[in-house]
This record gives C-alpha cells, structure tokens and sequence, in this order.
C-alpha cells in the first residue's frame, strides 16, 4: 500500500512540475504569436470636412470601415501575411458597409487596399518578397498591434499617409471598460503627399492609440487629420476613431486573450509547483522508507 502510495505521488509530482516548467518557460513562446485565422472588421466613426472646390468646406458625418484577413497560405510560423481593405465614406442613408465608387449618393470618400507581413512575435513588418506580391508597399515598424507584453517606451509605427516609420510616444495608463491600457500618441506635421489625383499638398496627423500591453491588441483609437492642398485650402480635415461598440467588443476580446495568456503562464505554472513540488517529495521519502524498511 505504502509502496504503491509512495510512487503515485512521485509520478504525480513530476508530472506537475514538469507541466509548470513547460507552461512558464515554453507555452509563452508558442502561445504568444499573432493567430493565422485573424478575420477583422474595425469601426470608426466621427466627422469630416470636405473641399467644396470654391475654398471652402462641407461638413458632415462620417463612417470608416477596415477589414483585415490573414493570408494562411502565404503566412508560416514565424511571419503572418495580411490582407486589408478599407474605406471612408458620408455617413448617410443608414450605410453600413463600404460603397463603390459608382454609389448614387456618391457617399465614397476614399477606399484603399494593402497586403503587409508582420512577425508573429514582435509585431514588426516583414519586408520581404517571399511574402509580400511586387506591388506591396516596403513598410518597418508596427502596423497593426502592438507586441504581447508592449512596454511604456516609444516605438516605430508605420503610417501610410505619410509612407514613413513614425514614432509612437508613450503617454500614459489609462482604464478602458475596465482594461488597463497603454496610450501611445503620434505626431505626424506637414509632409508632402498628393492629396488627391494630380493634385500635391500636405498631410498631418495627431492620434493617439490605446494598447493592451498583454496581447499588444488596438483597443481605440482616436484621430486628427488634415489633408492640405498646395494652395493652402483644406481638402480633407477628418476627427474620428473606433466606435462605442467596437471599443467594448475589442476590450472583451483583449482581456479573454490576456486571462488564457494569464491562467497558461502564472497560474498553472503556480498550481504545479505548489502542489507538484511537495507530492514529489513526499513521494520519493516514502519509497525510500519503504527500502530501509525492507533491508531492515
């Protein structure tokens, strides 16, 4: 009985400690990649004043919508490729969805396509033609999350108006439905771009981005932008970043991936060397009183 008792509880033990040594130094690694079935529709909403073409501006409500598709196909285990599609329109006539450029109503402002590649661990574009088609614009930095386990320090993030690496300062902690998130702001001022067919000016920028620093996950976003034609007008003054819902959808989604992230590399690894460490002590005493018993 005690023999039999005795090795249960070392088998037991080092199972536990075996699995609290796998999830806190090799699950993290394995677990802490970008998804290879990531599948996004993002929301933005705000307002939007448009060049009338006299000088003057049209003010309205506007929507964005952005989805964005991983490429299983081209992506592997350490680089996952994206597909996104994109597009600004009026909100008017209860849109929702993007429209062509055809639209009646003529709602389109603006629609954009891009294919990009990132590390699966840092975040990071990958800039390089065994994943990316030709036409794909080169990109660095950050591009569409933050890295798992983001720290309060600036980094890189690409901005494609301005088809340039700009720096993401850390600002501040702040609370987001009850996420604690990083904020990070962008600063983008007067750089040369054509701001619409044929016709060159400046583009500007001042956003600010909260990041859940478990997951490196967009939680909002909120955005100041001005697009200036060569002759000083406004061609396009936008204010607007992700809806209400689409903040609260993407808060529950970042602290159910943080909570699986928590439970696989603090609290199984705690379990297992609590429980485990003292079983497999236990354990092996037993058998070796068992053993001087027996030679006795």
């Amino acid at each position: 009985m005690r023999r039999g008792f005795g090795i249960g509880l070392t088998v037991l033990g080092g199972f536990l400690v075996t699995l609290a040594i796998l999830a806190q130094f090799w699950a993290p690694g394995r677990l802490m990649k970008t998804p290879l079935d990531t599948d996004s529709l993002t929301l933005l909403d705000g307002t939007a004043q448009l060049s009338d073409g006299t000088g003057g501006t049209d003010e309205f409500p506007v929507k964005a919508f952005s989805v964005t598709r991983a490429d299983s196909e081209r992506s592997d285990s350490e680089v996952v490729v994206f597909q996104n599609s994109s597009c600004l329109v009026k909100d008017e006539g209860g849109i929702d969805e993007c429209v062509s450029a055809s639209d009646p109503q003529e709602r389109l402002i603006s629609a954009s396509t891009d294919n990009f590649a990132t590390d699966r661990r840092t975040a990071e574009a990958v800039d390089d033609p065994k994943y990316l088609p030709p036409s794909a614009e080169n990109k660095e930095g950050l591009i569409n999350k933050w890295p798992f386990e983001a720290e309060k320090k600036d980094y890189k993030y690409w901005d494609g108006y301005a088809a340039q690496a700009v720096d993401a300062t850390y600002d501040r902690v702040e609370t987001v439905d009850g996420l604690d998130t990083y904020v990070y702001k962008t600063v983008v001022s007067d750089v040369p771009i054509e701001v619409t067919d044929g016709v060159q000016g400046t583009y500007s920028t001042d956003k600010e981005i909260w990041i859940d620093p478990t997951t490196g996950a967009i939680v909002n976003q909120f955005e100041h932008q001005e697009r200036i034609d060569d002759e000083g007008n406004p061609f396009l003054i936008l204010d607007f970043g992700f809806t209400d819902d689409q903040v609260a959808s993407n808060a529950e989604d970042a602290k159910s991936n943080a909570d699986s992230l928590k439970l696989i590399g603090t609290t199984v690894p705690l379990i297992g060397f609590i429980v485990g460490i003292p079983a497999l002590l236990v354990g092996i005493a037993l058998q070796l009183m068992r053993r001087r018993s027996a030679a006795a």
